[in-house]
């Protein structure tokens, strides 16, 4: 197989890619996707940062752009072309590391806590260290770094994490302007504990929501049954 470079890729793009490796997982029956269903995942309003709001001309041009690196192939099925990512293979990591940097794609610079969480439906790590030995596997790449690691911000425990696929990232090393200052941030901080509690109390409310839902409909059904023809 011949290695083809890899060219920065824009935002949109590797929200496709994102895209692509989160419906695999998710959506395994509907996988590889439509044109229209990769559309609605990279404007999908939820586990997104930045939201975007890409029209069905610019998701295609993104496509075109990732195959001809060979990111993406392109099969036609029935009446409709669909679409598959092949990072494992060209950029030659594990499934666990893909799931770590399609995490960042489409959420955004993490610590490794929050990406042990938000990448838990594309692989379900250990622990932290795990995701940080995956981590640095990536930043000491061979054959280029694929993350980086970011500076520690002013009253934070922990450092972020940032995929590396559309470039170095201009990193600013802000400071607050007086100790008393200093000292009011790292008093008001979320720890990362406090962010791991908080993310997982979400996820059960809104399991139960989706079961409260689904029980509200089943009531109703036999409370007013639909009139018979």
């Amino acid at each position: 197989m011949i290695d083809i470079p890899l060219s920065v890729l824009s935002l949109i793009e590797t929200r496709v890619l994102g895209v692509l490796v989160e419906k695999q997982h998710t959506v395994p029956d509907i996988y590889p996707l439509t044109l229209n269903a990769l559309v609605s995942g990279c404007n999908q309003k939820s586990s997104r940062d930045p939201m975007m709001n890409a029209s069905l001309a610019e998701v295609r041009s993104a496509i075109d752009n990732l195959i001809r690196q060979a990111l993406v192939t392109e099969t036609s099925s029935g009446r409709a072309d669909k679409f598959s990512h092949n990072m494992e293979r060209i950029l030659k990591i594990p499934s666990q590391s893909v799931a770590l940097i399609a995490t960042l794609m489409l959420r955004g610079p993490q610590t490794a806590g929050e990406l042990r969480i938000n990448s838990e439906r594309l692989h379900k790590f250990a622990d932290i260290s795990s995701v940080e030995s995956f981590l640095e596997e990536l930043a000491e790449r061979r054959e280029g770094s694929l993350v980086v690691k970011l500076p520690r911000q002013p009253g934070s425990r922990e450092n972020r994490w940032m995929h590396l696929l559309s470039g170095m990232p201009e990193i600013h090393h802000d400071l607050p302007a007086e100790r008393g200052e200093m000292h009011r941030s790292t008093e008001s901080t979320v720890t990362e504990s406090d962010f791991i509690e908080l993310k997982s109390q979400v996820i059960r409310l809104e399991t139960e929501l989706v079961s409260l839902r689904q029980m509200i409909d089943v009531l109703s059904t036999q409370i007013n049954p639909p009139a018979k023809q």
